[in-house]
């Protein structure tokens, strides 16, 4: 079991999760509104804390956040390549995977693998039919609600 969150934030579709280590966010997870939310108790979490409320107020605001080093490779270039994709632009798994040379279910294995979401906009991503899962849950529920929020905020074109 992973340990307790740092912090649990409010958001506009529930709350964030954020664990911290060694002065880097180690993780940012979204959660239902059910969790009870936990006040930033250092210097790094109100830092989380204060750029997710200025990218809700604003989706141009850029994160400076210190993200520890973390997944494969192959994982890491998946996510420097959605970190290129603009905020109201879409793209989809097969983009990715051609560019990368992959194939579109191992870029979206790596989408879900994505320990850092909002910062890392892995919502931006799509199938080429529809949107497609998110954080490695299918195409409905709370998570997909996350993604048409977060998609509607950046003024992206909903498929």
């Amino acid at each position: 079991m992973s340990r307790p969150f740092d912090a649990v934030l409010p958001a506009p579709f529930g709350k964030v999760g954020v664990r911290v280590e060694g002065g880097q966010v180690r993780e940012i997870v979204y959660l239902p509104e059910s969790f009870a939310d936990i006040a930033p108790a250092d210097a790094l979490t109100r830092q989380v804390a204060a750029q997710l409320d200025a990218y809700y107020a604003n989706p141009d605001v850029v994160f400076d956040l210190p993200l520890a080093t973390r997944g494969t490779d192959f994982q890491r270039k998946v996510w420097q390549a959605i970190s290129a994709i603009p905020r109201g632009g879409l793209t989809t798994y097969g983009t990715i995977a051609r560019g990368l040379q992959s194939m579109p279910r191992a870029v979206g294995q790596a989408c879900g693998q994505n320990w850092f979401p909002i910062v890392i906009p892995c919502h931006r991503v799509v199938a080429a039919n529809g949107l497609g899962g998110f954080a490695h849950h299918g195409e409905e529920g709370f998570h997909l609600g996350v993604k048409r929020w977060l998609l509607r905020h950046e003024g992206a074109m909903l498929l």
